[in-house]
């Protein structure tokens, strides 16, 4: 395949690719963080779980629902400042305040009274967090029009993201560790003044450090306002259909949502299997483990697998590193049949480095790749929208880590987990053991089945960008 020398000026310099980083640390730090931390609402804080599940689920919802909304104005947006870096700066600042405040509970005070605490401040943090993640996803589709630069800039950022899930799977052990805080609920409410001033302080980087897309159609005043609500309306529906009929897109949304609904579905599981498997159920033996699969998982994507996919997608193409690293994770996943190993703890480690390839590889080539399917929608629809495509995108992430909640406790229903047994069946753990390998097995094999006909070659990429120019002339970036 042809292979085009990246120019001086589609360059990111390396400070910029760590500014963008720097967001999406703060952006996957949120998440990793919330993961460990809504634990506490059951546990130390003894909430009924249902109320618990609405606490989790509802916020999401009017995520989902806005994001798009957000994606949209973004990309409409016009002032002095950019498009996307005054929501960025103005979004980091409302995740970060909020999640310190929201995690202010105490145990004394009424169920119904922390209910609706946590409620209202979570509807807050999920508004100001779309109003930061949305932008944030678009300016780094168009921070360099470049194939292979992109999928450098995508894999600085991911290697960074990285850093979340190496840290938080402690959070649980620092929360809990007595010599460091006397109750789980103190620790919480500490550890959330550190983890959403941190998030603050890496999200505010990409609007301060970064530069812009300019195009001669952008300048101007802004078409967004409430006398054009209504043609601003139509503008919307219009946009998310260009965008959901996109094939090239579908493709990277269909791959997406079969790879991390796979992952996700299983994500827990390896934890029960270290538990009652590895372990028999003594959580005091378990010890650590678990937090150390977590955290080694990460270490493996980031120091093995990011750089080795990126140099593989500028060897092969991006949809043939795709296809190759989900094969090797399928390798990985099939390798904890002997790698969870009761006799030899340290052998869970064994297939880590094979599996990061599936989720790994994952978003720095798909976020690689929407940005060259948001310059093919250019050329046939004549108008940038990476913020749209890149809401859209992540609904469609969102929408797998659902399916996969589902799916996850469907499976431990199915083969018989019973959550408040000390001890689990051999069956049930074997059962347990089965899914763990062949589910992400099976959506691996159906995403390499979506993205076999993806067509965005580099040769294709370059032509594009070449009819862009012609179009509109080069582009440029302004701080």
């Amino acid at each position: 395949m042809a292979h085009y020398k990246t120019a001086k000026e589609d360059r990111v310099p390396f400070g910029e690719k760590i500014a963008f980083g720097s967001g999406h640390l703060a952006n996957q730090l949120f998440p990793a963080a919330l993961g460990v931390f809504m634990i506490i609402l059951v546990l130390a804080l003894k909430m009924n779980p249902f109320l618990a599940g609405l606490l989790a689920a509802l916020p999401r919802l009017l995520d989902a629902i806005i994001d798009p909304i957000m994606g949209y104005i973004s990309d409409n947006t016009r002032s002095k400042w950019g498009r996307r870096k005054p929501y960025i700066f103005l979004g980091s600042i409302i995740t970060g305040v909020t999640f310190m405040v929201m995690w202010q509970l105490y145990p004394e005070n009424s169920q119904t009274y922390n209910f609706i605490y946590f409620l209202s401040l979570s509807m807050i943090f999920y508004i100001g967090y779309t109003i930061f993640a949305a932008p944030l996803i678009g300016l780094g589709y168009e921070m360099t029009p470049d194939y292979n630069e992109r999928t450098r800039l995508m894999a600085v950022s991911q290697w960074m993201g990285q850093i979340a899930w190496m840290i938080a799977p402690w959070f649980w052990v620092i929360i809990y560790d007595q010599s460091i805080y006397p109750s789980a609920p103190e620790g919480a409410r500490s550890l959330s003044i550190w983890v959403g001033g941190l998030c603050m302080v890496l999200g505010i980087m990409p609007a301060l450090f970064t530069k812009e897309l300019v195009l001669p159609e952008l300048i101007g005043k802004s078409k967004l306002s409430m006398k054009e609500l209504g043609a601003n309306a139509k503008e919307f529906f219009l946009a998310i259909k260009q965008t959901i009929t996109n094939k090239p897109f579908l493709k990277l949304c269909g791959a997406t949502f079969l790879i991390f609904n796979g992952f996700q579905t299983i994500a827990q599981f390896a934890f029960f299997i270290i538990i009652f498997y590895l372990f028999n159920g003594d959580t005091t033996a378990a010890g650590h483990w678990p937090a150390w699969f977590g955290t080694v998982s990460a270490l493996a994507t980031a120091f093995l697998v990011i750089p080795i996919i990126t140099y593989m997608s500028s060897k092969i193409g991006k949809k043939n590193a795709f296809i190759v690293a989900t094969l090797i994770s399928m390798v990985g996943y099939a390798l904890k049949w002997w790698g969870f190993d009761p006799s030899n703890p340290f052998m869970m480690f064994l297939p880590i480095p094979l599996m990061s390839f599936g989720i790994g590889g994952l978003f720095t080539l798909m976020m690689s790749m929407t940005a060259d399917v948001c310059d093919l929608d250019e050329l046939n629809n004549g108008t940038r929208r990476e913020g749209t495509f890149g809401a859209v995108y992540w609904w469609m992430v969102k929408l797998g880590t659902a399916v996969a909640l589902l799916t996850s406790g469907a499976v431990l229903d199915l083969v018989g987990f019973d959550a408040d047994a000390t001890v689990q069946a051999a069956d049930t753990i074997t059962n347990l053991r089965i899914a763990d390998i062949l589910i992400p097995i099976f959506t691996g094999l159906l995403a390499i089945i979506i993205i076999w006909k993806y067509d965005i070659t580099e040769l294709k990429a370059y032509e594009i960008r070449q009819a862009l120019t012609a179009r509109r002339g080069n582009v440029t970036h302004e701080g």
